[in-house]
């Protein structure tokens, strides 16, 4: 058991037969009245997300997910192939199960597998990725001083705001996380 006032982002739980995931959480004390935790949690079967609030004293059932280790083989159409790093075994996902990762995914990367009595309903990339930029258009000379960024298409598919020194054949890491450029590599 968990009580509502310990729910921090990725805290799964069990609740009116369903299982549910923290996406957000707010802990919030008004002047008057008693304390409560909004939460916005997303249904990790059906992928429907609800906003809820709690008493920070009440108890839900934490669900036990299981993660594993796998590598991004390959894709064929909506399916993405993903391999057991220790057991080598082989697990087809639907485009459905790994929409958040799209952005990330790169051959022979691993990633993280999370499923509910083997029902997988998700996939966590790397906290950093390296990506190689494909296409960017080129920064304007002398405007480097603002902070300014620029769209530039990595090698994904993806379009990531970066500052306008990164060219086209620059590797940049990305936080996973927030979709934010972090360096060049």
């Amino acid at each position: 058991m968990i009580f509502a006032g310990e729910f921090r982002n990725g805290v799964t739980f069990e609740m009116d037969s369903s299982v549910y995931r923290v996406t957000d959480f707010q802990h919030v004390k008004p002047g008057k009245g008693a304390a409560f935790v909004r939460t916005k949690l997303k249904n990790i079967m059906t992928g429907n997300t609800l906003e809820k609030t709690f008493n920070p004293t009440e108890k839900v059932e934490e669900a036990q997910i299981s993660i594993t280790e796998m590598q991004y083989l390959y894709s064929d159409g909506d399916i993405y192939t993903f391999m057991d790093t220790t057991t080598f075994e082989q697990a087809e996902l639907s485009k459905k199960q790994i929409e958040e990762t799209l952005p990330f995914l790169k051959d022979n990367m691993n990633f993280k597998v999370l499923s509910y009595k083997d029902k997988v309903f998700g996939v966590e990339p790397p906290i950093f990725v390296e990506l190689e930029v494909t296409y960017t258009e080129p920064g304007i000379k002398g405007s480097t001083s603002n902070g300014t960024t620029k769209p530039a298409t990595v090698e994904t598919g993806a379009i990531f705001n970066v500052p306008i020194f990164v060219e086209i054949g620059n590797v940049i890491r990305i936080d996973t996380r927030t979709s934010e450029y972090m360096a060049r590599v």
